[in-house]
């Protein structure tokens, strides 16, 4: 697995290594200006870049592979030439714990797509003396470490030229959340903060700072929130999402209307005072119903005290507690069961019992899901609504036929849940 950049001998600082920018090659013949990549190159650390977690290109062309450079912190425009000279291709992209930006893109013999993206690449550090305290479970997640990492799947990937150049330009939303917001890194679990980049353009950056388990007052402790702020600019978005563990908390001061009240609150001023816009996301509902066949709530009072602080605060509002109700009901008692990692026995490796889940998504729900926020940006008429792309709206009494979504699996599983429920 990948390792961690911050350790005892590093200093939290971009000095380390200057941000640069990177022109590869993988078809053997590589341009004036690019750098020649083999099939057989692997990453190691002092070269700096190469095809990780022991996954290459295969010689029959259909399997999924990972490549990763070594780069700082920052946001970094990544254009992919996508196809071959001698055969079709058809290939998804994703970036560090499966992010998702290009689905399925089919190229023809000869024929080539360039498509650009912005990847956001973070690691611990927030200062020299200062990291961002993250679970055991974390020291191995792609979105902490020193890489930027790609991975191309699909039924056949198909890759010409890779170009990573650092930038500044893009908007950046932070996503600030729990289980059902964070970038999974395994099959079969997702959320819909990996699936939203897909939808934007190359003018925003979706830098998903979400951890499982976490809970507004929680993950502003652990300096989450913090790290971010190093990160922030004037312009940029910040979408909070919390409820699910915050109504575990029990004890003096803990509840919706006092420590998950003032958290939020916290989360507004600092945001204001980079000169961002901070978005309130009220939580996912569970799939829990009732006997009539409706969903029951299962959050209490944590969504009305979000609403009632952003109508205070002037903060817009995402629905999503509204949205994932209609769409739940919509799917059925039985039918909402596919949106959810709910999978019988041996359905994936070493997976010896069934997965009963009815709070963790996966890719079809965590796909619906992202199209609702998607829905409450145009709906709330936020600025950002611009650079969304292939988006034409979202009903969730209409949710997209689970018979002909598709996702290609990445090649690495998980039966341990995420925290929190």
């Amino acid at each position: 697995m990948k390792q961690i950049l911050c350790t005892v001998l590093l200093l939290c600082t971009t000095a380390i290594y200057a941000q640069k920018s990177y022109r590869f090659d993988f078809t053997g013949t590589p341009s004036k200006g690019y750098i020649g990549v083999e099939a057989t190159q692997a990453y190691n650390d002092t070269l700096g870049y190469g095809f990780d977690l022991d996954q290459f290109p295969s010689a029959d062309g259909k399997s999924p592979f990972f490549f990763s450079v070594k780069v700082p912190d920052g946001n970094y425009k990544v254009t992919v030439k996508l196809g071959s000279a001698i055969s079709e291709g058809e290939t998804t992209v994703r970036a560090e714990s499966r992010r998702l930006f290009i689905e399925r893109q089919k190229t023809k013999a000869g024929k080539y797509v360039k498509e650009s993206f912005i990847v956001n690449k973070r690691d611990t550090c927030i200062s020299d003396t200062e990291r961002v305290r993250i679970n055991a479970r974390e020291k191995n997640k792609f979105n902490w470490d020193d890489k930027l990492t790609l991975e191309f799947n699909g039924p056949a990937p198909r890759v010409a030229e890779v170009v990573i150049e650092p930038t500044t330009k893009p908007i950046t939303v932070f996503l600030c959340g729990n289980s059902t917001v964070v970038d999974q890194d395994n099959e079969p679990w997702g959320s819909w903060g990996q699936m939203i980049p897909r939808f934007f353009t190359d003018k925003v950056a979706i830098a998903n700072y979400a951890e499982s388990g976490r809970a507004a007052n929680t993950f502003l402790a652990e300096r989450r929130f913090d790290k971010a702020l190093t990160q922030m600019k004037s312009g940029d978005y910040v979408f909070v999402e919390f409820g699910h563990n915050d109504e575990k908390q029990k004890g003096a001061g803990k509840g919706p209307w006092t420590s998950f009240y003032t958290s939020l609150k916290e989360y507004i001023v600092k945001t204001r005072e980079k000169g961002a816009t901070i978005v309130f996301v009220t939580p996912t509902q569970r799939r829990s119903f009732g006997e009539d066949g409706k969903i029951e709530d299962t959050h209490g009072e944590f969504p009305v005290a979000m609403r009632k602080l952003a109508e205070e605060e002037g903060v817009p509002v995402i629905e999503l507690n509204g949205m994932t109700k209609i769409l739940y009901e919509t799917l059925g008692v039985e039918n909402s069961r596919r949106a959810f990692v709910q999978y019988p026995a041996n359905t994936f490796p070493g997976q010896t019992e069934a997965l009963e889940d009815n709070t963790h998504f996966n890719p079809y729900g965590a796909y619906q899901i992202a199209q609702c926020v998607l829905q409450g940006i145009k709906d709330n008429k936020l600025g950002l609504a611009r650079y969304i792309k292939d988006f034409k709206g979202y009903d969730p009494a209409h949710p997209d036929a689970i018979e002909t979504f598709v996702w290609d699996l990445s090649p690495f599983t998980e039966i341990e849940k995420p925290e929190g429920n």
